[in-house]
């Protein structure tokens, strides 16, 4: 059950005493309520920590850091305008963030997050300083700030690179501007503080609050996913792709995490090698201390944050929690759209998913039409939608179960989960296939994600048994956990930041790109027959099945998914077009959005444009072609039966959707350079009240702010009659 006053109408109670954040971060006078106070009972103490969690009801959170931010991706990649943004998130959507030094909502997302760990460091100061500190309940309140430290560490070190790192509260007169500090050590040091509360923290069950505060269960899984981060790659100063061990002495201390495994054996974690261990060793914990089964239906952990039903020591294990018209995008900017006047009130849907992660789905994948929604609604009515205009199915406030009212928008209510038990079993998964290879722990962990993915599939053995089974090589196991992401949590906006610890965020957006040009050219026979074209885009042959277009009818009007029934729903059909719309079929785009052609029309070396020429047949049989657009027009009079002199050129290139997604890596064509500049920078008002801070380095100060240019794929000529 949520509690209005639970992050909200005490938040008031909360900050009192703790601190307000101007440009770096400033301290309040010691005039402030005395802490001793404040941490002599959990009631209060209660009221601080609550100062921390109300921070998630802000905007730089619920609209920008839970998922609008967290593109683009070859899974969620939101399509933007031609026009180069500055200022605005259609530059953190394709890739030029870097240029937004000017940009407020960057400000608020590096303050809302300073804030919060100053916040969390004075709970946690709060505790140990309090006569009652050791009490379980007060144990659970540093559990919980300190879970709350590192998971905003979490978000800044992967939207800004190397920042300031604040280990304990800063105090009245003291040096608070500090410089950035290496990613490596903040993930180490925020790690020795999760590892050393989290025994004394609560399971979900018996905790206040359950899965909608932070838990012991959420942070043995967030210590594992910590890990991982401290194991993998991020941008360095030098603007390249680095793991620590490539570039630091990462047996100092403050690289350096100490901790014991479930069996009471104490370990060093120091190498990329010892944090996947630590990743493994955290997920068999939970695992063992904690078990539970994923939950039968997929959509389940979904429904329920429609439901407003959180559920504890099940699937997931933490979310945040949302009060309605106080705090939550869910449903607003993240989820299926709804337009127009609608009974729960509409959208700005802004975080959307390609077309080419719906067709990597397996034919018999559960959680393809939960993740990616054909639908939308508009008016209180379902519609079809084409392949460019896919948005998560996870959550849509068409279906919640509160009366949000026709005029709502903003303010859903609705929960963000931010981590599930599946996260856990494919982490397990990807940690022991690092260290071992994909052993029969590795393989059972995978099989339990795929078991519930497939359970009603007519081809369960292909699916789950043999695929997993076929998967013998570090290499190939590995890359099966990258896929398996994508369709575990595609639509939860995790992709991005585990892209960059893999450091596969530049293959990936160029395999989509490539993938989607190869799919659009299959569906183009002209193309497919085109000199060179199959040469270059050899892997279109690949996909000659995938639909151009998608039939559908409606079937009810009950504004449901359900109410519409799909022809096909990915491949091509033996019917012509004509055919089925004579059968009372309608139709969305699909493949066909791929690419585009531009005609023009030339003449006498002079391209006439667009606009077809006029033909008018004149009384002596000969023909007069009219070409241009009025005033600037040709005629060419030709004899019946002789050439036009005309001809007809169709330039095939990349969609401007594709081309503009990923502008920032490359400018809108498949040759970047292997680095995507994926950091924001710090905000030139942050700098200029600095003396320690600068955006030098990082892959920011050469961002590229092109407009795109869409990949040429071939241009075919000939006469035009």
């Amino acid at each position: 059950m949520k509690f209005k006053n639970k992050y909200i109408a005490i938040a008031a109670l909360g900050v009192i005493g703790l601190t307000s954040c101007n440009d770096t971060l400033e301290v309040e006078s010691p005039s402030q309520m005395d802490q001793t106070m404040v941490y002599s009972s959990t009631e209060f103490a209660t009221n601080a920590i609550n100062g921390v969690y109300v921070l998630f009801c802000e905007d730089p959170f619920t609209s920008r850091m839970c998922g609008v931010w967290m593109q683009n991706t070859d899974v969620e990649a939101m399509s933007v305008q031609e026009a180069v943004a500055t200022n605005h998130r259609q530059a953190v959507w394709p890739l030029q963030g870097a240029g937004n030094v000017g940009w407020s909502d960057v400000k608020k997302v590096w303050d809302n997050n300073l804030l919060a760990i100053e916040r969390a460091n004075q709970v946690r100061a709060g505790v140990d300083a309090s006569a009652i500190g050791s009490q379980d309940e007060m144990q659970q309140i540093k559990g919980e700030a300190t879970c709350l430290k590192a998971f905003r560490y979490y978000l800044l070190c992967n939207f800004f690179g190397d920042v300031p790192y604040y280990d304990i509260a800063a105090k009245w007169g003291e040096e608070i501007d500090k410089p950035r500090t290496d990613k490596n050590v903040v993930y180490s040091r925020v790690l020795q503080q999760l590892v050393d509360i989290e025994p004394n923290m609560k399971w979900s069950e018996v905790n206040t609050g359950g899965i909608e505060r932070m838990n012991r269960d959420f942070a043995i899984g967030l210590i594992a996913r910590l890990a991982l981060f401290r194991a993998g790659y991020g941008m360095t100063k030098d603007g390249t792709m680095k793991r620590a061990d490539d570039y630091l002495t990462v047996t100092a201390d403050s690289l350096t995490v100490t901790y014991k495994d479930v069996n009471g054996t104490e370990k060093t974690a120091q190498t990329y090698t010892q944090y996947y261990q630590m990743a493994k060793d955290y997920c068999q914990k939970l695992i063992q201390l904690k078990p539970r089964n994923l939950y039968a239906n997929f959509e389940q952990s979904f429904i329920n944050v429609m439901n407003y039903s959180p559920e504890n020591n099940a699937e997931v294990l933490y979310e945040v929690a949302f009060v309605q018209n106080y705090g939550g995008d869910i449903g607003w900017s993240f989820g299926v759209p709804n337009t127009g006047t609608n009974v729960n009130g509409n959208t700005t849907a802004q975080v959307a998913l390609t077309p080419t992660f719906y067709m990597s789905f397996a034919d018999n994948d559960a959680r393809r039409d939960i993740c990616c929604a054909k639908y939308d609604h508009v008016n209180d009515t379902v519609r079809a939608v084409a392949s460019t205009a896919l948005y998560p199915g996870k959550y849509d406030r068409a279906r919640a179960a509160k009366e949000l009212g026709s005029g709502s928008s903003k303010g859903t209510g609705m929960n963000y989960p931010v981590m599930r038990y599946s996260d856990v079993l494919l982490m397990l998964a990807e940690a022991e296939n690092e260290l071992n290879g994909p052993t029969a722990l590795a393989k059972q962990a995978l099989t339990t994600v795929r078991t519930r993915a497939f359970a009603n599939s007519p081809t369960f053995a292909d699916d789950v048994t043999n695929y997993v089974a076929s998967l013998n090589s570090k290499e190939d196991f590995f890359n099966a956990i990258v896929n398996e992401r994508a369709w575990e949590f595609g639509g939860e906006a995790l992709r991005k930041f585990d892209l960059i610890r893999w450091n596969l965020y530049a293959k990936k957006i160029e395999e989509a790109m490539y993938t989607g040009l190869c799919w659009g050219i299959s569906t183009n026979q002209e193309l497919m027959e085109a000199p060179g074209v199959l040469t270059q885009y050899p892997d279109a042959a690949k996909y000659t099945t995938w639909a151009d277009r998608l039939y559908y009818v409606k079937v009810a009007k009950d504004n449901r998914r359900s109410d519409i029934k799909w022809y096909n729903e990915k491949y091509k059909i033996a019917e012509d077009d004509a055919t089925m719309k004579a059968a009372g079929w309608q139709s969305v785009n699909w493949g066909s959005q791929m690419i585009k052609r531009t005609r023009t029309y030339i003449y006498n070396g002079t391209d006439w444009g667009t606009t077809t020429p006029t033909k008018v047949v004149n009384a002596d049989g000969s023909t007069t072609y009219t070409l241009g657009t009025a005033p600037n027009t040709t005629t060419v009079t030709v004899a019946a039966g002789a050439a036009t002199g005309i001809t007809r050129k169709d330039v095939y290139a990349a969609s401007d959707y594709f081309t503009r997604l990923y502008r920032g890596y490359s400018n809108g064509a498949l040759k970047g350079n292997g680095v995507v500049p994926y950091l924001l920078p710090i905000t030139t008002e942050t700098i200029s009240a600095s003396s320690v801070l600068s955006n030098e380095g990082y892959h920011i100060l050469d961002m590229n702010m092109e407009k795109g240019t869409n990949v040429e794929i071939a241009t075919i000529e000939q006469e035009y009659k």
